[in-house]
């Protein structure tokens, strides 16, 4: 039997939206600029006039909207929220088209360019590059944009490579590159130069003067988010590393340390803390400083005595409440090392507020470390009697004291005016100062037989009997 071949016509409907002659094609354009320039803000506004008239402007045509990104880097549709809008009006069939001027304006991203490109063509959506003469649905336009989207994301790296050589050049001059809308205390003039911002300068000044007197980063954090004070976002929204942040930044001393950080993907713009793997470049009185450079010098030895003590007692903060409570985990055992925890203990005339041993009741209803509890009204009755025995013999510390003014060690000769001062007020305690055990006290132990040993910041020592 011969073999007989039946045709059937095709009555598959043509995918592409855009082709339809029965009713007119809805045409979406994109715009995009890369910066806030004023060059290219205005070219930015010619674009999108441009193509608000090339539409209306064709009666084939309906405007189905004007999607732009205003000084937005093309290299991630991440942060691109009208290029994002876009794609999803087109996916919700609202576009049949989509016009715009580059491939380097659609994306500097082969893969993006490729995968939303090939995401709208599945949708029978073609996108229409002027400059290069390309449109998505043809047959041929696959294999030009290809080879064109990978041109533009080179172009894209030889120009993030270029503006980084730029900047390295400026920082061999000493030249500081700096955003100073994310830079807490200093704003730039005309010139590009840092000048003090004086309502942030008080603030900075604040921070360093407190922490100086012990308190803790996290509490000076709270403290300006209850005030209310801005940040450098214009909301009060600090946080502890905001802090630290501030108060290591050696900008604040009138220097500045150059590149600090590196872009270390021209695609992500994933900034990385250069930590050796580029040159740094350090200029000294760059700026007028806020803080004197010998007392930002004494915050940097202090942070690293802090430091060296959270490690050795294996504490992650000196805790959430110094401004109120400052003996926290400045109390010691004597008998374990361990720090002493404050306690309520619920007594027939009331609650009594007590310090012991964290390793006392390691497991529960059994004794660990065998040190006793201390009473509070005694630990702040030690202190006043140690306090007083050092007012009692200032003249004997003096001489000391006024020695260590003149040392090199910026803490040490910090340490020694602030305990001058501090004493030359000779009129003993009758009562507990807290605000003095946070500028004053070190730590203290707490020893068997009633003796506890007071370790204040300037070096000296007192030990003070609570039994007699």
């Amino acid at each position: 039997m011969a073999r007989e071949v039946v045709h059937i016509p095709a009555r598959r409907e043509m995918r592409n939206r855009a082709a339809a002659v029965d009713q007119k094609t809805r045409v979406a354009a994109y715009c995009r600029v890369s910066t806030e320039q004023d060059e290219q803000l205005n070219s930015f506004e010619n674009q999108v006039t441009y193509y608000t008239e090339y539409i209306t402007r064709n009666p084939n045509y309906e405007l189905a909207g004007i999607y732009a990104d205003e000084g937005i880097s093309g290299t991630s549709t991440r942060h691109r929220e009208e290029f994002n809008r876009m794609i999803q009006d087109c996916e919700a069939g609202k576009v049949d088209l989509v016009i715009t001027k580059s491939i380097s304006r659609f994306a500097r991203n082969t893969q993006d360019c490729l995968n939303y490109s090939r995401r709208l063509k599945e949708l029978g959506i073609g996108v229409l590059f002027e400059k290069e003469a390309i449109n998505t649905m043809d047959s041929t336009g696959e294999l030009l944009f290809t080879i064109l989207s990978s041109l533009a994301q080179d172009e894209s790296r030889s120009i993030s490579e270029n503006c980084q050589w730029g900047i390295r050049s400026l920082f061999k001059q000493g030249v500081l590159h700096l955003n100073a809308n994310r830079f807490y205390g200093y704003d730039k003039d005309e010139n590009g130069k840092l000048v003090i911002n004086q309502e942030q300068a008080r603030v900075v000044r604040w921070i360093y003067e407190s922490y100086m007197t012990g308190v803790s980063p996290d509490v000076l954090a709270r403290k300006l988010n209850e005030n209310g004070v801005p940040g450098c976002s214009g909301e009060p929204r600090w946080a502890t590393s905001t802090i630290m942040g501030i108060l290591q930044n050696e900008k604040h001393n009138g220097d500045a340390i150059l590149q600090k950080t590196f872009t270390a993907d021209f695609l992500t713009k994933k900034m990385v803390k250069n930590e050796g793997q580029l040159e740094q470049y350090y200029v000294k009185d760059d700026h007028e400083a806020i803080i004197d450079k010998d007392f930002w010098s004494a915050v940097q030895m202090e942070i690293a005595r802090r430091r060296e003590y959270l490690q050795k007692h294996g504490l992650r903060t000196m805790g959430r409440y110094t401004d109120t409570q400052p003996f926290s985990n400045r109390v010691i055992c004597g008998t374990c090392g361990n720090i002493f925890w404050r306690r309520t203990l619920t007594r027939l005339n009331g609650p009594v507020k007590v310090w012991m041993c964290g390793q006392r009741y390691k497991e529960k209803g059994k004794i660990g470390c065998t040190s006793k509890s201390l009473y509070e009204k005694e630990l702040h009755r030690a202190f006043v009697m140690a306090w007083n025995t050092l007012l009692e013999h200032r003249k004997d510390f003096l001489p000391g004291w006024e020695a260590q003014t003149q040392s090199d060690n910026a803490l040490a000769a910090f340490r020694a005016r602030q305990f001058m001062e501090l004493t030359s007020n000779t009129t003993p305690l009758r009562e507990i100062d807290l605000s003095l055990v946070s500028k004053t006290l070190e730590h203290c132990e707490v020893e068997p037989m009633g003796v506890i040993d007071f370790f204040f910041l300037d070096g000296s020592q007192i030990s003070i009997c609570i039994d007699e």
